[in-house]
């Protein structure tokens, strides 16, 4: 697997805050200011409109790298113990 980069070219936000802004916007519903006003308490001071524009381009590329990193069916299975009856024997 590869290492996440430290820095996108052309960003001057390193990619850990980018990577945290786009997780507190998809799991938790957060607003754009209001992820902006929980990055301001730790010290970054970042547009909201920045945070707009990274959530559809980093978005759809950390949901990709996640969904390669999921088993595949028919990777590992796990049975439990189980018991049936077919047609009443």
């Amino acid at each position: 697997m590869t290492p996440e980069p430290a820095t996108y070219p052309g960003y001057r936000f390193p990619a850990e805050v980018i990577r945290h802004a786009v997780w507190l916007y998809h799991p938790f519903s957060l607003s754009l200011r209001d992820i902006e006003l929980i990055l301001a308490e730790r010290g970054i001071l970042v547009t909201h409109e920045s945070i707009r524009r990274w959530v559809p381009k980093f978005g759809a590329e950390f949901a990709g790298r996640l969904r390669k990193r999921r088993p595949r069916p028919g990777d590992t299975w796990h049975l439990d113990e189980m018991f049936l009856k077919v047609n009443g024997d």
